[in-house]
């Protein structure tokens, strides 16, 4: 009987305690479907729709999809310059930020001097960062080339070549290591001393102590640097579409129109075909369909490396 008596002051106080939850929520709750929910569900929307930004817009069914997916000319060499530089752009920048953080923390004198040389050219603007890089890399008045050519190595084209501007920007993305450098340091520091002096009374050398004391260490945030690269190489947009820019030696004035990619759209990708699509041709619909094929790869590699970090934990248990 007494429990009858209760029943209403207990849902009272189970709503009271819901209530709660939503208030402490409701901050990242508002922030989820303004700036991703809402987001998303429009271009989902537009994707089917014929919409050029100023006349109304008008259901096509699957038309952009087919357009994009089939007849575009320009998507396949945007996605395979896209993906080239998610594999090796990600890979490069987690071994180099790893390298350089191992060799900060071994560092016995002048340590800060050697944490803020390398972490300073993270601060660099990206396109200040990209317009210095293109200048030092100019084949024809760049000092690298001339650097080169004095000590007798062919030096390359660098952004004006093809087969070295991909490479070039991969260049760029590791002297800006500095993010990935501090990540790493935090890490590796923070590695239980007494695993390396147990490691080091049964026998155990410098390669021995990686593979088995800080390399399981430090795991978890290889797996954070690899997935957030991934994202962020992703959206790779800025330093791509500057570094062709001042390749090309195009003067662009007000009004005029940069068409990205440059040379022969080895620097072309997929964000950079969304601007140029959406905000350049006003095809609005292309423009979504390309954001929803770029977010869908990024959800499945994330998934897929989150999917492989599990098992491995798993193995490891």
């Amino acid at each position: 009987m007494a429990t009858l008596t209760n029943a209403p002051a207990l849902r009272r106080k189970a709503r009271r305690e819901r209530l709660r939850t939503l208030g402490f929520l409701s901050p990242w709750l508002v922030g989820f479907t303004v700036f991703f929910g809402y987001p998303l569900l429009a271009t989902v929307y537009f994707s089917f729709m014929h919409y050029n930004q100023i006349e109304a817009p008008t259901f096509v069914g699957l038309r952009n999809w087919r357009y994009v997916l089939e007849q575009m000319p320009l998507f396949g060499p945007a996605l395979w310059n896209t993906l080239w530089l998610v594999v090796v752009m990600v890979a490069l920048r987690v071994v180099f930020g790893l390298g350089i953080g191992l060799l900060v923390t071994k560092i016995k004198s002048g340590v800060g001097f050697f944490r803020t040389a390398f972490y300073l050219p993270y601060l660099a603007p990206p396109v200040a960062a990209t317009v210095a890089f293109v200048f030092l890399l100019n084949p024809g008045t760049g000092p690298v080339n001339d650097i080169l050519g004095n000590i007798g190595i062919h030096a390359p084209n660098w952004f004006n070549d093809p087969a070295w501007a991909k490479p070039s920007l991969v260049l760029l993305s590791l002297w800006g290591i500095g993010d990935l450098m501090v990540i790493f340091m935090a890490a590796l520091l923070d590695v239980p001393k007494e695993q390396y002096e147990a490691a080091e009374l049964d026998g155990a050398g410098a390669l021995h102590k990686f593979r088995y004391v800080t390399w399981p260490s430090i795991t978890p945030i290889v797996m954070f640097a690899v997935v957030t690269g991934v994202v962020q190489t992703m959206q790779y947009y800025t330093q791509a579409l500057v570094a062709g820019k001042l390749a090309s030696g195009v003067s662009v004035g007000p009004g005029s129109v940069i068409q990205p990619g440059y040379p022969d759209h080895s620097t072309l990708t997929v964000p950079q075909l969304v601007y140029s699509l959406g905000f350049q041709n006003f095809n609005t619909g292309a423009a979504c369909v390309l954001s929803l094929v770029l977010f869908a790869i990024a959800m499945a590699v994330t998934t897929l490396l989150m999917r492989k970090r599990a098992g491995l934990l798993s193995a490891e248990d």
